[in-house]
């Protein structure tokens, strides 16, 4: 490799490498604007009909939503002290607030909330991950101006089967919630607005927050957070690059405050997500609208900083809600809106069991989902065979492999083939030389005659894609993976750090990779009429591979690092079978091939 090709190369990689840090300092992030947790009034209303007293209005057909205003009615935080009670399961303790009667936090107790090396494992093992943590507003709160605008605490009690919080408005409307325990992560909720009064009261337009998407913990910078909704048919996922709105993901753009669902009551759920845990809300009847927009998180304090470096300086997340429309409420009449509420991991089968295509939060998306999801099932059931979750990775790769390892064999063989028929393609090429399209024929009917095609090398390594894909989509929300160890490392989730140095991160298994992607690269035989330049470059690729795979989980860099020592193995042993059959058929001279024409 020349001095010149040697610079260019580096140079690409130095600029892949500071791209973004280049573009946020040509082009600072433009704020996304304060957005408030507010309900846009509507014009007009609605009036749901029924004659018989303290009959229930019928949820399942909501009016249709008219077009929003820029008005908005802030959720206001009550004056009075914040009373709160605690709904405990095996699975989960549910922390709910007397401030709006909603549910300020779910605690996963058999989840920690972040994984760590030696001591600080075990200080962290102390701390539980907390869904809706730290948020604006308590999850199921009740939002609206107008009647329903009124910042006195809810009156927070126990019943048999939960918590009931309960509030009478001033203007003589009751707010009943009832909260009750359900199996698998499930919380029953339904929420009940009552009219006990002489008089209609004019409900103005509601949300009902679901809740907000949190990081798992202060060092999470919240690139897996953000909200999804399912309309029946398909699901839309909405995060930060959503809001930033930057051409070709990184430029600039306009950044967006608000994200509304299209369509008009065909909300079937949403939910509220981050790396590995989800809060899904999933109504009774579908809700009309869902919205959400980003919000600020409580900053670290100084305390928080001086200890932990890496804690994230302004933490964000995302907060959701189903919208419903303006309408009136008759004397003595009572409107009830239930839903159900999972708050857990993402866990495949506990999501697929519960219906309604909850497992779509796995966030398996297009057509390497499939792949996606029959790699972690395959996972799931090699864990279930007494092997570890690093093990099963392996044996996982060596099945994978061992599929492939006819099509492998007949790419190596078609290579060598092709690097035994140089000298008769270069004659050709020589030889019409003034002439590339005839050249090009000529080539092909060459190939041809020998049964050899450049495509053959390729085909392996373009099926193993959709594979590889695969397993970044299991392997980025598979919270089986999560704190699962396998020799030095510690999460296979998480890049394997074992050290800092200056601050930079060692990572031994993608430089293991590396090597190991760099020895493959060597004993490749090269390809026929590839410029040798081209062909230095391609064996310092691996390179790039490293730099892209540095920081990405480690059970990735597993797969990766395992799937190129078998293709070593199966290089060698190819090898090894060449030579005892005698090498390969040796092909005719060029002269024979001149003496054809």
């Amino acid at each position: 490799m020349d001095r010149k090709s040697l610079l260019i190369f580096v140079g690409c990689i130095l600029l892949l490498i500071l791209w973004i840090p280049l573009v946020n300092l040509i082009y600072p992030p433009v704020p996304a604007p304060a957005v408030t947790n507010a309900v846009a009034g509507t014009t007009g209303h609605v009036t749901w009909a029924t004659n018989a007293p303290g009959a229930v209005a019928p949820a399942q057909t909501p009016p249709t939503i008219t077009a929003p205003s820029a008005t908005a009615a802030p959720w206001v935080r009550p004056e009075a002290p914040e009373t709160l009670v605690t709904l405990e399961s095996a699975e989960a303790r549910y922390v709910f607030s007397s401030y709006g009667g909603g549910l300020k936090e779910v605690e996963l107790k058999r989840y920690p909330e972040s994984v760590r090396r030696g001591a600080a494992r075990q200080a962290a093992a102390t701390r539980f991950v907390t869904l809706n943590q730290r948020a604006p507003v308590p999850a199921l709160t009740l939002v609206g101006g107008g009647a329903l605008q009124d910042n006195a605490p809810f009156d927070l009690t126990r019943t048999a089967e939960g918590v009931r919080a309960e509030k009478r408005l001033t203007n003589g409307l009751r707010i009943v919630q009832e909260y009750r325990l359900a199996t698998n992560h499930m919380l029953a909720v339904s929420l009940r607005l009552e009219n006990p009064s002489a008089q209609p009261q004019a409900l103005p337009a509601q949300q009902w927050v679901i809740g907000t998407a949190t990081p798992i913990d202060r060092r999470d910078a919240g690139q897996s957070v953000g909200v999804q909704w399912y309309d029946g048919n398909k699901d839309q996922f909405v995060d930060q690059g959503w809001f930033a709105n930057r051409m070709l993901g990184c430029l600039p753009g306009t950044p967006r405050s608000l994200f509304e669902s299209l369509g008009e009551s065909n909300v079937v759920w949403a939910a509220l997500h981050n790396q590995f845990f989800t809060l899904i809300a999933v109504p009774e009847a579908m809700a009309p609208r869902m919205r959400a927009h980003q919000v600020d998180l409580p900053p670290p304090s100084p305390e928080e900083r001086a200890t932990d470096r890496k804690v994230v300086v302004r933490p964000f997340g995302f907060e959701a809600a189903f919208v419903y429309p303006p309408q009136v409420l008759g004397s003595g009449q009572a409107l009830e809106r239930k839903l159900n509420l999972y708050a857990g991991p993402k866990e495949y089968n506990t999501l697929a069991g519960l219906g309604n295509n909850l497992d779509l939060a796995m966030n398996f998306r297009g057509f390497f989902g499939w792949f996606a999801r029959a790699l972690l099932l395959c996972l799931i059931g090699l864990h279930k065979l007494s092997l570890s979750y690093g093990l099963a990775i392996i044996v996982i790769t060596i099945i994978i492999k061992a599929l492939f390892w006819p099509l492998t064999q007949i790419s190596t063989r078609s290579m060598k083939r092709m690097q035994a028929l140089q000298p008769q393609m270069k004659a050709i090429q020589e030889k019409y030389k003034d002439d590339p399209k005839k050249m090009n024929l000529k080539l092909m009917e060459f190939m041809k005659e020998h049964k050899v095609s450049p495509v053959g090398s390729c085909l392996p390594m373009l099926l193993q894609i959709p594979v590889f894909i695969g397993f970044y989509q299991m392997l980025r929300s598979a919270i089986e993976l999560r704190g699962a160890r396998f020799l030095w490392i510690e999460d296979l989730s998480q890049p394997d750090t074992v050290a800092e140095l200056f601050g930079f991160p060692i990572n031994p298994l993608p430089l293991i990779m590396g090597l190991t992607q760099f020895w493959q690269a060597r004993l490749t035989p090269a390809s026929p009429g590839v410029d040798p330049v081209q062909q230095k470059l391609m064996q310092y690729m691996p390179l790039i591979f490293v730099f892209f795979l540095y920081n990405f989980s480690a059970g990735l860099a597993l797969y990766w690092t395992v799937q190129t020592l078998l293709s070593i193995l199966q290089m060698k042993l190819t090898k090894l079978a060449t030579a005892d059959a005698g090498g390969a058929a040796a092909p005719g001279p060029v002269e024979s091939l001149r003496k054809r024409k």
